[in-house]
């Protein structure tokens, strides 16, 4: 933290409590036992994530960026392996709207509206997005929108990367480990730091509405629609027993790259474990019910996307227009999800009888009105 305040010549990090995650992340990287590569690899992440963000928050007092106003984004969510990343991209397509973009996050000081077309960001994070896929090429099969590059939309989880709450892949790819939870969630202060990154990055931009994605704002809700008045929340639902296992079969895939050998079985299991936990919560959610959530079943949206797109935008009263219907038909053919190949996964990577996991997800299923799916694989 030293150095980065001498680097930058900046001292005000936001929050006085950020010394105490840096310090449990050290400790937890320590206890990894990384090599002294790794180590060096660890060391240079934590003085750009930090430099970053004093550069960030010096920016919106100097800039007075706060004063920038997000109005009415569309905020998709689900979990993992439910297409909400086509849904995204689909949302993006909208003239009125845009998306996230990974070079935009990656180094959002100074505001892009403020650095000239060639602006080498882009070039870097290009260099980056490439610098993962080397690491990890199973994952331009699995998550295809990678091949953008530092023009791909990022999950918005990415936008707090710079809290040192997680270690998320595309913030901690050069360092071989496993993901590190830092210290305890903190939803407030994590969504006023995604609130002030899209601040920051429309600051003096042609405004546009927000196609935005995250795999955590349905763990959220509450905070996500205190944040976001307006909010047009998107969650999409899949059968639970298909999207862990083909959570387990994504994430064994990322952290192999990352990390080296792991132990498949044991990962299974413990992701096996996060996924009751949760879908036992979002069975009993009370936020669910607000209006301003428009649940879609991902059944439906694969079979035909546009129109469950049209039925979001006539309940929100969003005007859906010749031109997006147009946008989306003309980006579909050529950004099929099997373009690089198949992605395969199997159910027995759960290693649990899966009649019993259905009984057991029964809750959430009939919450939302989801069917099992039948296997493909």
């Amino acid at each position: 933290m030293a150095a980065a305040a001498h680097a930058t010549g900046l001292s005000d990090y936001g929050d006085p409590s950020l010394q105490e995650r840096v310090a449990a992340l050290c400790a937890a990287m320590n206890e990894a036992g990384l090599d002294a590569a790794a180590r060096a690899r660890a060391e240079s992440v934590y003085l750009w994530l930090l430099s970053d963000r004093l550069r960030f928050f010096d920016d919106h007092k100097r800039l007075k960026i706060g004063a920038e106003r997000i109005e009415r984004p569309i905020i998709v969510t689900g979990e993992a392996r439910c297409g909400t990343t086509f849904a995204q991209m689909l949302m993006g397509q909208d003239p009125s709207s845009r998306l996230l973009q990974f070079w935009e996050v990656m180094r959002p000081s100074p505001p892009p509206s403020l650095a000239g077309r060639q602006d080498p960001r882009k070039a870097q994070a290009d260099a980056d997005r490439r610098e993962i896929l080397a690491q990890i090429p199973a994952w331009l099969i699995s998550h295809p929108y990678n091949d953008m590059l530092g023009r791909g939309p990022p999950e918005c989880e990415r936008t707090w990367a710079m809290d040192f709450r997680t270690t998320s892949p595309t913030g901690w790819w050069r360092v071989p480990l496993m993901p590190v939870i830092s210290g305890p969630q903190d939803p407030p202060a994590q969504y006023r730091i995604h609130k002030m990154m899209l601040q920051q990055l429309q600051y003096k931009a042609p405004k546009k509405r927000w196609a935005l994605k995250g795999l955590q704002h349905h763990h959220r809700l509450g905070t996500v629609l205190e944040t976001y008045p307006d909010a047009i929340v998107v969650w999409i639902h899949r059968d639970p027993v298909q999207a862990l296992a083909s959570r387990v079969q994504l994430l064994t895939e990322i952290f192999e790259g990352i990390a080296g050998p792991i132990d498949r079985r044991a990962f299974a299991r413990k992701t096996l474990a996060y996924g009751r936990e949760i879908f036992a919560k979002l069975a009993e959610s009370a936020v669910a019910d607000d209006a301003r959530v428009h649940h879609v079943l991902y059944s439906e949206f694969t079979r035909d996307p546009i129109a469950q797109i049209q039925k979001i935008y006539d309940r929100a009263r969003l005007p859906f227009t010749d031109a997006y219907h147009e946008a989306m038909l003309s980006w579909m053919p050529g950004n099929r999800s099997d373009r690089y190949g198949k992605f395969l996964y199997s159910l027995d990577l759960l290693d649990t009888p899966v009649a019993a996991l259905h009984e057991e997800f029964a809750p959430y299923r009939e919450r939302y009105g989801v069917e099992i799916e039948k296997p493909k694989h």
